[in-house]
Formats: C-alpha cells, sequence, structure tokens
C-alpha cells in the first residue's frame, strides 16, 4: 500500500498521488465516460479532476476461485464495482525533469475479457518504474456483457476495445505532463490483453496512438471462427442484458455458458473480440492488415513455455481420474499450450517479419525441479512486475524462492524497457535459465 503524498500539478488542476520511494502514482483517472451498451465520451483531464474516487473502480464481475489460488485473493475492500469502468493510472518517477522523455508502457490487463482490471495489486508497477526509469499506464475498460459482446444496433460489438482507444487517446494527449514522451508508447497486453494489443495494430481509430507492442501469452489460437458462438452466446444473454441490477445479469451469464461448450476450445473464452464490426474489419481481411501495417509497429511477442499447466496440473476433475498419468498430462499441457499461444505466436511473428516488420518472439521456461507447476499462464506477471508482497501466497509460485523470482524478473524488465526506448533487443539477450529470445527476419 502507497503511503499517502500530498499533490502533483496540472495545467488542469491538482491530482491526489501517492509515493513510494521515490516513485508517483495517481490513481482513478477518468478517461471516458459512457451508459450501458453506449460508445465511451471522452472526459478531459479537467473534468477528471473534478470527482476522483477513493477505491479503484472495476467492471461488474465475479472473482475466479482458480485465479484467486494461482495468483493472490483479491483485496475486494479497495474496489468499487461500476459500469462505466474507464480509469486509468499513472506511475512514473518523483525527481523527472522539465525537459525529459521517458518512454511510456501501456498495461492492458488480461482475463478473457470477462475480469480483471488495470489497477490489481499484482500488476503494480512501481518496481519497474523505479528500476528502469520509465512511466507506466494502467488502464481498465469495460468487460464481459458491458464490453465483448453484442453485434447489433442495440448492443454494438467490441466496446471494450473503443474504451481503451479513447485511453489511448487520452495519454497522447496528456502523458507529457507528466514526464512523457507522446512519441514513444509502448501497449503491453498479457492474456486477452495480449489479443487486444495485436488487434489494435489494425484497429479503426488506434492509427499512430502507439509505436511498439509487447505481447504476452494473447490466446491468439481462439481468435477465428467465432461468429456463431458469440450470436449464440448474445442471443441467450439478451434475457438478462437490460436488467438494472448489474450484479444480478453477473450472477446469471454463467447459467448460459453450456449453450456454447460445443464450440470446442474457444468456448473457455465466450466473450471477445467480432471481426467485422467497427473497430475492426472482416475476418477474411485480418491477416492482410496486418501484413500491410508491419513496417508501423515494433513488436516483442511470446509466450510463456507451458502455458496451460496450472489449469491442468490443478484440476480436481484430472486428479481423480486414474488413467490420466504424468505423461499423458505433460502432452497435453504441451498441445494445448502450442495450438491456444505457441504455434498463433510463432505464425504471426513469421508473418509480420516476411511482410518487412521489426519482431521478435520470446518463451519463457522454467527450469527449478522445485517448482511443480511449470512456466504457465501468468508467470511472467510476477517477473515484470516484482512485487513480492502481493505475490507472496501465489501458489503459482509455489516451490520457487523469491530470490530466484526477483533475479528473472529484472533480467526481463530491462529487456523489455530496452525495447520500450528502442525498438530493439540485445542479440545476447537470451538467459538460458529463463528466456529464449531471437529476432525474426525476412524471408
Amino acid at each position: 500500500m502507497y503511503p499517502e503524498a500530498s499533490t502533483f500539478t496540472t495545467p488542469s488542476g491538482n491530482i491526489k498521488i501517492q509515493e513510494t520511494d521515490g516513485i508517483l502514482k495517481t490513481k482513478n483517472i477518468r478517461y471516458a465516460a459512457s451508459k450501458r451498451y453506449q460508445f465511451p465520451v471522452p472526459v478531459s483531464l479537467a473534468e477528471a479532476l473534478t470527482s476522483v474516487p477513493d477505491l479503484t473502480p472495476v467492471c461488474p464481475q465475479h472473482i475466479s476461485p482458480m485465479l484467486e489460488r494461482m495468483i493472490e485473493p483479491t483485496p475486494i475492500e479497495n474496489f468499487l464495482v461500476e459500469e462505466s469502468p474507464q480509469y486509468l493510472s499513472v506511475t512514473f518517477p518523483k525527481d523527472v525533469l522539465p525537459d525529459e522523455k521517458l518512454p511510456v508502457i501501456v498495461w492492458i490487463h488480461g482475463g478473457s475479457y470477462e475480469i480483471g482490471c488495470g489497477d490489481l495489486p499484482t500488476s503494480n508497477p512501481v518496481n519497474w518504474v523505479k528500476e528502469q526509469r520509465l512511466i507506466v499506464v494502467s488502464v481498465s475498460y469495460r468487460l464481459g456483457l458491458f464490453g465483448f459482446l453484442g453485434g447489433y444496433d442495440e448492443r454494438p460489438a467490441n466496446l471494450g476495445l473503443f474504451d481503451i482507444i479513447e485511453a489511448l487517446k487520452w495519454i497522447k494527449s496528456n502523458i507529457s505532463i507528466f514526464g512523457g514522451d507522446s512519441d514513444n508508447i509502448t501497449l503491453l497486453g498479457q492474456s486477452s490483453g495480449g489479443d487486444a494489443v495485436t488487434h489494435l495494430m489494425i484497429a479503426e481509430g488506434a492509427e499512430r496512438l502507439f509505436r511498439r507492442v509487447i505481447i504476452q501469452s494473447a490466446p491468439l489460437g481462439l481468435r477465428e471462427k467465432r461468429q456463431k458462438m458469440s450470436a449464440q452466446f448474445s442471443r441467450k444473454t439478451n434475457l438478462i442484458k437490460d436488467d438494472p441490477d448489474m450484479m444480478k445479469m453477473v450472477d446469471e451469464y454463467p447459467k448460459f455458458r453450456p449453450s456454447v461448450f460445443k464450440y470446442g476450445l474457444k468456448a473457455a473464452m465466450p466473450f471477445g473480440l467480432q471481426y467485422g464490426f467497427p473497430p475492426l474489419s472482416p475476418e477474411n481481411r485480418i491477416r492482410k492488415l496486418w501484413k500491410d501495417n508491419a513496417k508501423k509497429y515494433d513488436v516483442l511477442i511470446g509466450l510463456n513455455d507451458e502455458e496451460t499447466a496450472f489449469y491442468l496440473r490443478s484440476s480436481d476433475s484430472i486428479r481423480k481420474y486414474k488413467g490420466f498419468g504424468k505423461r499423458i498430462l505433460d502432452k497435453t499441457i504441451r498441445l494445448t499450450t502450442e495450438k491456444i499461444y505457441g504455434k498463433p505466436a510463432e505464425e504471426f511473428a513469421a508473418s509480420y517479419a516476411k511482410a518487412g516488420g521489426n519482431v521478435y518472439l520470446f518463451r519463457i521456461f522454467s527450469r527449478l525441479e522445485t517448482n511443480t507447476i511449470g512456466a504457465a499462464h501468468c508467470i511472467d506477471l510476477p517477473l515484470l512486475f516484482g512485487n513480492k508482497e502481493a505475490w507472496k501466497n501465489a501458489e503459482l509460485l509455489k516451490g520457487i524462492p523469491w530470490r530466484e523470482v526477483d533475479n528473472a524478473g529484472k533480467k526481463i524488465r530491462a529487456i523489455w524497457a530496452d525495447f520500450a526506448r528502442t525498438g530493439f533487443v540485445a542479440e545476447n539477450a537470451d538467459k538460458p535459465e529463463i528466456l529464449k529470445i531471437s529476432r525474426l527476419s525476412l524471408g
């Protein structure tokens, strides 16, 4: 928890700030507002400063018991459920100089387009900002029923993506106030946040709002041929879409999930981006658009080596099934990791490089024998944010001494920061114990 500091002066007024070890954080600045199923309306900094909530606003959602065990119990007393959760926070060095232009990283959180927010303790960037002298902006946006379903006039698709675009416009216009370089903005997305970042590269209205992207563990293997599933899930949830009780809606929609189970792995993420609806083009044009834009953005894309390991190795159902031995389990983890994350990332990177883009492909490993889970989904987050207190009870890190996490994390944080500054990664950046990274060449 940050101790309270005073205020930070901007041309639009004073912002309450929190300070830790020479790092400042402005929390809960509204960048846009919306009514249910309507497009976001931008909010100026001056307007936002008239009302800054003390609690962190989050889109209506249920906490996932699996994620609670995997990562850390969420301190729900620090959050405020709000249907219009378009807020951001800015973390930056206190001693930034008047003429200094620091690289800016915009954090787009994951959570299957269904849960999470930008300002969770597990993704607090203060340590990273202190180590690498950069600025991190953490963005929250609409989720689930409110942001990633629909597909018709009364309930448009992709509203959460529109929210993020408004946040990027706000950042482009205002980040210089905090010492940031508005011409050196890198998007960083993990899981569904990585999927969102990948599509912001080709989204209408997002042009010239950023320069680089870091895509971590994006489930790109689930992105295609979702139209029928999305339409069916949307029809089913129409029964509850206008309920004035937002939490009742969140309580009730899980009963409609079985209706999409027939769509296989995609059903694990029933909410998501929809092609052919603004701001995205039809699906048959998507690959070409990435190629056409290849010279516009530097890309760092990759995954953890055993993405599905936590879900499968900690599954009670699998544990009860005696025929599911270690060998079969390991093979299942490998197959699902490569199908959902690995192969699509490799194909994207290869195609991007062939089109003339500057792209690096990475894979994070865990080689510690004491780590029984492996390099599973989300293992990159403690490495990137380095918050010992927030991750101390995470089952994901069971058997891993924190010094190992911190030492590995410092290496990754430095590489990611260098990429954000320059668009390049040093040739000797490989760290055999945790990281394999390479630049893909043309041809």
